[in-house]
C-alpha cells in the first residue's frame, strides 16, 4: 500500500492523470463536461482554503467571501463597464487579496473557536451586503446575469469543451503553485507556525505577518476561482457564497486531509462529483456529508488522504 501511495505522489503520475482529464470532452456528454469544469473551479477554491487551514492552521469558516469577491468583481466589470473577462482577472484577484489581508489583519491573533466565529460573521455580513444590492451594483438577491465569455487572442471560450480546457489549465497552474508553495520558504514557515507557534515566535518569526500573508494568498487564489466561476455560470447570486458554501470548503479540507493536495482533490470529488450520480438524493447532500465528516474525524482525524511528509521534504 505504501508503495502505491509513493507511486501516486510522483509528479509525473499526476501530470499523466491531468492529461487524461483533458480527454473528458471527448468521452462525456455536455452535462458531465460542465461538472468536470465545476470540479476544477471548486478544486481551486478548496486548495486556496487549504493554504489557511492545512498549512497555516487557522480556522477560516468564511472563505466563500473571497470566492464571491472575485466572482462579483468579474461580473460587475464585465456587465456594467464592458470589460473583457480576462481583463477583469487581475482586478478581481487583487481585490480578493486586499480583502483577505485587511479582514485578517485584526483577527489572526485569535485562535481556534474565536477565529471561527469571527469568520462566520464576516461571511454573514458579505451575503447581507450582496442581498441589499451593495452600491446599487450587486443586483440584490437576484444577482447579476448576462456575463460574457472569455476571449483569448480572438478565440471565444464559448462552448462547454472550451470552458473545460480553460478551467483545467487554470487548475493545473494552481497545482503547480501549491506544489511550489510547499517547498518554498513561505510554505515551510507556515508549516512551522501551524505546528509550534511558540517555537516559531522564539526563533524570531513574525507569525502575525505570515498569517496575514497566508490569508492574502489564499484569498487571491479564491478570487481567481471566482472569476472562473462567473464565466462558467454566466451569472452570480448571493446564494452561491452563503455560509453553507464556506462550511463545505472547510469540510472538504478536513475530510480529504489538511495540507494534502491529493486529499483536497479527493474531498472535492466526493462533495461535487459523486452527488451528481445521485441527483435524486441531492437534498440529503449536506446531511450525508456531515455524517461522513464525523465518521472520518473519529476514525481518521488526519483525513482520508493526509499529508505525507513535512513541508519542504522532497518527494
Amino acid at each position: 500500500m505504501k508503495a502505491l501511495v509513493d507511486w501516486i505522489h510522483r509528479p509525473w503520475v499526476g501530470a499523466l492523470l491531468w492529461l487524461a482529464g483533458l480527454a473528458v470532452p471527448l468521452a462525456l456528454d455536455q452535462t458531465w463536461i460542465f461538472i468536470a469544469s465545476l470540479f476544477a473551479v471548486y478544486a481551486i477554491v478548496a486548495l486556496s482554503q487549504d493554504i489557511v487551514l492545512g498549512r497555516a492552521g487557522m480556522f477560516d469558516m468564511g472563505h466563500a467571501v473571497y470566492f464571491g469577491i472575485g466572482a462579483y468583481a468579474t461580473a460587475i466589470l464585465n456587465t456594467q463597464f464592458n470589460w473583457p473577462i480576462l481583463a477583469t482577472w487581475p482586478v478581481a484577484v487583487l481585490l480578493a487579496a486586499l480583502a483577505g489581508a485587511i479582514l485578517s489583519a485584526p483577527i489572526v491573533k485569535l485562535r481556534g473557536d474565536y477565529l471561527l466565529v469571527v469568520t462566520i460573521g464576516l461571511n454573514a455580513i458579505f451575503v447581507l451586503a450582496l442581498n441589499n444590492n451593495l452600491a446599487q451594483m450587486t443586483g440584490g438577491p437576484d444577482g447579476i446575469f448576462g456575463i460574457g465569455v472569455p476571449s483569448i487572442f480572438g478565440w471565444q471560450v464559448a462552448s462547454a469543451s472550451a470552458q473545460f480546457w480553460l478551467d483545467w489549465v487554470a487548475f493545473a497552474a494552481t497545482l503547480v503553485l501549491i506544489h511550489n508553495l510547499d517547498r518554498s520558504h513561505l510554505g515551510r514557515t507556515l508549516y512551522y507556525i501551524k505546528h509550534d507557534q511558540l517555537a516559531a515566535t522564539t526563533m524570531g518569526i513574525d507569525t502575525r505577518a505570515y498569517k496575514v500573508l497566508a490569508f492574502a494568498l489564499s484569498a487571491a487564489l479564491a478570487g481567481f476561482a471566482g472569476t472562473l466561476f462567473a464565466a462558467l455560470m454566466a451569472a452570480v447570486s448571493p446564494g452561491a457564497f452563503v455560509f453553507t458554501e464556506s462550511v463545505t470548503l472547510f469540510a472538504i479540507v478536513l475530510v480529504g486531509g489538511q495540507g494534502s493536495i491529493p486529499g483536497v482533490l479527493l474531498g472535492t470529488a466526493l462533495m461535487f462529483v459523486v452527488p451528481q450520480a445521485f441527483r435524486q438524493f441531492a437534498e440529503y447532500r449536506y446531511f450525508v456529508f456531515g455524517i461522513a465528516m464525523v465518521v472520518v474525524m473519529v476514525l481518521r482525524p488526519q483525513g482520508i488522504w493526509p499529508r505525507r511528509r513535512s513541508a519542504g521534504a522532497k518527494t
